[in-house]
């Protein structure tokens, strides 16, 4: 009997278990779940299944890890990035294909060539960002470039957010992914992309203030800030000579201006530690970036510095977090500014048991047909059920099902380390999706190009 072995099962992975369940009793294939310790959501599925067996796993144990891959014949990465190449070259050692919906890195690339010339398929960005981008934009691109159409103008962007019916903060957002990532994201370089044939450039203490607007139609006005390179997709989706390129990380409108305020104070810093922060209080962490002004009180200080009016609704969102609390503790030993924020922020941030979440994703494919050029807007929309089958584990795990599934049954057989951008693999996988109603809508929209309402440029 043929056997996937799925190393993690984390938030993300509900879906993909419950699709891969139900899918073994038809499809004659077992199932492994190694993790130091099993997901409670998913105790229920050991006992309807007898295809379906528990094992537990440290992966930093290199020979248990071996024994479960020898016995598999497709192994999916559930686990957070840093642990696929342990993964990686244990399925390489022993013949074996892999699954991830991580990013490609320079370490499994590197691997590319020994895995072609054992037959094998590493799958990797195949769950929502990267994974339904890749697919989705691929598609129209190449259904564009297959009628004779040229490519003129590409911009992608994606966000978690909660759902509509969640949203009761003043930020309208909360966490539905890794709170970590939220607080450092845009950092490490500037963000870059090319407009019209020129190349920009926007540094991580501007991009905030940089943002692109949206309009997803029923579901209102949003805005996106800059991914930190848009570039980095040019030759894989075939665009190198697209005149612009833009890729961005969906909020409501308003985030963006409001976050500025933390980026501006240095609060997301994540270099340095703060001396006896376990002690301190939310207020003495704000007053740690404004100046000695002793006569001055903190809120003043800080509206002054920022020059904030008392009201804007700014000043309410920094309200409403509480970090002017002269009470509450950060209780984090030798922390820096960005763990600490994250500690704040979660106090308000994290998602309530009912609280459910949202995907949302938006291509833009400008081009010219014929001596016309035309565009095309193609929208997503994904809203979770609750707290355990969520739109981000819908999203990531239904993806890395599908595709284990077929890699399984070799109906994706090209090996290599790859993503999923060919025909074969995008094709019948959106197919599939869309009746797990996730589906795309497009519409044939007015030629913008460079937008002078956006601010851009």
């Amino acid at each position: 009997m043929k056997s996937i072995l799925i190393v993690g099962s984390g938030k993300s992975s509900i879906y993909l278990i419950e699709y891969l369940s139900e899918k073994s009793k038809s499809e004659d294939f077992s199932i492994v779940i190694a993790d130091q310790n099993l997901n409670s959501n998913i105790e229920n599925l050991l006992h309807s299944n007898a295809n379906i067996s528990f094992q537990q796993l440290d992966i930093t144990k290199e020979e248990a890890t071996r024994e479960c891959i020898q016995r598999a014949s497709v192994v999916v990465s559930m686990l957070p990035a840093r642990f696929h190449m342990i993964i990686a070259k244990l399925c390489l050692e022993n013949s074996k294909h892999m699954v991830t919906a991580s990013y490609i890195t320079p370490e499994m690339l590197a691997l590319d060539e020994q895995v072609k010339s054992k037959g094998l398929v590493f799958m990797n960005e195949i769950g929502v960002d990267p994974g339904v981008d890749h697919m989705s934009a691929m598609q129209v691109i190449d259904r564009i470039r297959d009628h004779g159409g040229k490519m003129l103008l590409f911009e992608s962007f994606c966000g978690g957010l909660v759902a509509p019916e969640s949203d009761d903060n003043l930020w309208n957002y909360k966490f539905t992914w890794n709170p970590r990532n939220v607080v450092l994201a845009g950092q490490g370089g500037a963000a870059k992309f090319i407009q019209e044939g020129t190349y920009k450039y926007i540094p991580y203490h501007k991009l905030f203030r940089r943002t692109e607007f949206l309009d997803l139609r029923t579901y209102g006005k949003f805005e996106a800030y800059a991914n930190r390179d848009s570039l980095r997709y040019r030759r894989i989706y075939g665009l190198e000579d697209i005149p612009t390129m833009y890729r961005g990380t969906i909020r409501k409108v308003g985030f963006s201006r409001a976050w500025n305020i933390f980026v501006q104070l240095g609060m997301t810093d994540d270099s340095y530690t703060i001396e006896n922060s376990e002690t301190m209080s939310y207020r003495d962490f704000t007053n740690l970036f404004l100046a000695y002004l002793p006569n001055d009180s903190v809120e003043l200080k800080l509206r002054s510095y920022l020059k904030i009016d008392q009201d804007d609704v700014m000043w309410d969102k920094l309200i409403e977090l509480d970090i002017f609390n002269p009470n509450k503790k950060v209780g984090l030993k030798n922390a820096t500014p960005a763990q600490i924020l994250q500690k704040i922020l979660m106090d308000s941030w994290t998602m309530k048991p009912e609280d459910k979440d949202m995907i949302v994703m938006q291509h833009m494919f400008g081009y010219e047909y014929q001596g016309k050029k035309k565009q095309i807007e193609s929208s997503l929309v994904v809203i979770g059920e609750n707290q355990t089958y969520t739109a981000m584990a819908k999203t990531v795990g239904l993806p890395v099902a599908i595709a284990t599934l077929k890699i399984l049954k070799g109906e994706i057989s090209n090996p290599g380390v790859q993503l999923p951008i060919a025909k074969e693999v995008y094709e019948p996988i959106l197919a599939e999706l869309k009746t797990h109603g996730i589906e795309f809508f497009e519409y044939e929209v007015p030629y913008l190009g460079y937008n002078p309402n956006n601010i851009l440029g």
